[in-house]
Parts: structure tokens; sequence; C-alpha cells
């Protein structure tokens, strides 16, 4: 089982900044590609962005060049450094370890105001 806990939402204003944390714990070493996917009201859950064991990233369209995907593995912690924020990146931001099981963490509120 894998634990995964996400914190840094909040409410923050059009340009502004946000860096979200998802802090793992539990069978790790079975996680192939960690992940951030948010969902707006009303919509789908889409992907934003993702990284892998070895490193490689991958972003969704409407975040490249604005967000950015790291992980710091001595601390078991994946981040998403969000700059430029527009009120359309509003949504819940969950947090996604995949590997021979898929866990998510209860995700973390993203306001931005126009």
């Amino acid at each position: 089982q894998v634990q995964l806990v996400e914190s840094g939402g909040g409410l923050v204003q059009t340009g502004g900044s946000l860096r979200l944390s998802c802090a793992a714990s539990g069978s790790i070493s079975s996680i192939v590609v960690m992940s951030w996917y948010r969902q707006a009201p009303g919509k789908q859950r889409e992907l934003v962005a993702s990284i892998t064991r070895g490193g490689s990233t991958n972003y969704g369209d409407s975040v490249k060049g604005r967000f950015t995907i790291s992980r710091d593995n001595a601390k078991n912690t994946v981040y998403l450094q969000m700059d430029s924020l527009k009120p359309e990146d509003t949504g819940n931001y969950y947090c996604r370890g995949f590997g021979p099981n898929s866990y998510w963490g209860q995700g973390t509120q993203v306001t931005v105001s126009s």
C-alpha cells in the first residue's frame, strides 16, 4: 500500500504562484510514475504533469511553460511549482502514484481569482 498526502493549495490572484507537495509513504518502491491531476467543477479530471522514477517529465498542453514538476527522493516527495496562474487553473489537484497499482491522494484545492 502507498499513502499520498497533498498540501500547498490555497487562494491566489491571477499571475501568482503556488507550490504543491505530495508526500508518499508505504511501499513507494513500487511506484514508477508520479503525477498531478486536477479537476474543475463540472469537468473531467485531467493530467497536469508527471515524472518518472528516472526523472523524465511530461506536461499537459495548458500548463507547459508555467508549471514544473520535480521530486525529492530523499524526502519521498513530489512537487508542482505553479507560476503565472490563471483562473482556469482553479480546481482540486490530486497526486497519483502509478506502478503495479494506482494510488490517489485526497486532493488539495487551488483557487485563482481574477
